[in-house]
């Protein structure tokens, strides 16, 4: 959601953000809106002025026996009252048109991020780990998942398409895999954890920005709610309508829930295996911070997420997103692609996003600075820490062994019940 007064102040600049997400300019029939409405106020304001005085003027001219004039000033009282209900659903209409259109502009880019149309203008900015060498061929996690437990045809048969059947030590791993993400987010990077709603209004919705642009790629149940594709809708929504106390911010919260996603929008992609599900777990992080405080909280939150892969001992890089494959609701975003050798690349398994005051404007959200009387926007932030299946995909491939099982990682010991290792049905 866009201030209005930004975008009177600096028309150039609004137009110069949604250029490099790739749109046309738009401060020109956004202000002419905003001058109608402004017009229609003005005048409903002075209607109601003109009323309230004219109607005092009638009990004077009545006191003072002048009832032409109390007659003529009733007359436009009556008039008045007449054209001010409509001059109120103008200004209602004009009002909701313009709230429409400022929210269905994407968040504009920051000044340091780069410039471009999709994924290939996005920048790397850091590798680490090395690539493990095998002394065999590696195969994709689709290969060797099903002899282990990821029963893909049950899941099929059950729900249909992009939906799996996770059993046995395979079910273990991946409960292994958001419990140890969960505990390293609140016991050492200090998020307090949440269990929070998988099912949530329109307003939440429209809050963190999924509605009204991506209703396609959401799940809608009959009585008019939403699935929550990520439990940022529930997290960032728990400030919702509020004026935070200043004195609790920082507000890390984190969750491990389960995910649902319609992918209307990924038609054709990745149908083969685990890493796109309709279904799916993914460790949240939202933050809650005041706007000097974002930046750093932003470096901070994807430090948390790139230190479930360094303790996994998986190797990643870490990509700053061009303008034009954000998120529409982010300033900024840095992308975490883990290494997976059966695939031979690097695929995205966490998105860290700085999404400034877009959703608070949204959600209005504020919090009053120490020593004032005037209430700001919070800033809201959010990453993934990260998407459980997917790193049980990047656990298969750069664990897996010649022999088709896998190795689990120690810092999953505790978690696995004393299994160490995935053997293949026989």
């Amino acid at each position: 959601m866009h201030d209005i007064r930004l975008i009177r102040d600096h028309p150039e600049a609004f137009d110069a953000g949604l250029a490099r997400r790739g749109l046309p300019a738009a401060a020109a029939s956004i202000l002419a809106l905003d001058s109608a409405r402004r017009a229609v106020a003005t005048r409903m304001q002075e209607a109601q002025n003109r009323r309230n005085e004219a109607s005092k003027a009638i009990g004077a001219a009545k006191a003072q026996k002048r009832d032409d004039d109390a007659a003529a000033l009733m007359a436009e009282v009556a008039d008045l009252k007449t054209a001010l209900p409509a001059l109120e659903q103008e200004d209602r209409e004009l009002t909701a048109r313009l709230h429409d259109a400022l929210a269905g502009f994407p968040n504009l880019p920051a000044a340091d991020v780069p410039d471009g149309s999709d994924e290939s203008a996005n920048r790397e900015i850091a590798r680490w780990g090395t690539p493990r060498a095998f002394s065999f061929t590696p195969r994709e996690h689709a290969d060797i998942g099903p002899a282990l437990g990821l029963d893909f045809e049950t899941g099929a048969a059950i729900a249909g398409a992009r939906f799996t059947f996770v059993r046995g030590q395979m079910a273990r791993l991946q409960r292994a895999l958001g419990q140890f993400m969960l505990d390293l987010q609140t016991g050492t990077n200090g998020y307090v954890e949440c269990s929070p709603p998988l099912l949530v209004r329109d307003e939440a919705m429209f809050g963190t920005g999924q509605l009204p642009k991506f209703a396609e790629d959401l799940f809608h149940t009959t009585d008019g709610r939403w699935l929550i594709p990520t439990a940022e809708v529930s997290l960032t929504n728990a400030v919702r309508e509020q004026i935070v106390d200043a004195g609790t911010l920082p507000i890390r919260m984190t969750a491990l829930t389960p995910c649902f996603r319609s992918e209307a929008g990924a038609a054709g992609k990745d149908t083969r295996g685990f890493i796109r599900q309709h279904q799916f777990e993914k460790v949240e992080l939202v933050s809650i911070v005041r706007p000097e405080d974002a930046e750093a909280e932003h470096e901070r939150m994807t430090h948390a997420a790139e230190s479930v892969l360094q303790a996994l001992e998986l190797p990643y890089r870490k990509l700053l997103l061009c303008s034009g494959d954000m998120g529409p609701s982010a300033i900024k975003t840095y992308d975490l692609e883990v290494w997976l050798p059966g695939q031979d690349t690097y695929r995205e398994i966490s998105s860290c996003s700085n999404c400034g005051d877009f959703q608070a404007r949204r959600m209005n959200t504020r919090f009053r600075p120490e020593g004032s009387k005037a209430t700001e926007f919070v800033h809201t932030l959010n990453g993934s820490g990260l998407a459980v299946g997917r790193t049980l995909v990047a656990v298969l491939e750069n664990y897996q062994r010649e022999d088709g099982s896998v190795d689990v990682p120690a810092v999953l010991a505790p978690y696995m019940g004393g299994i160490m290792r995935l053997e293949p049905a026989a």
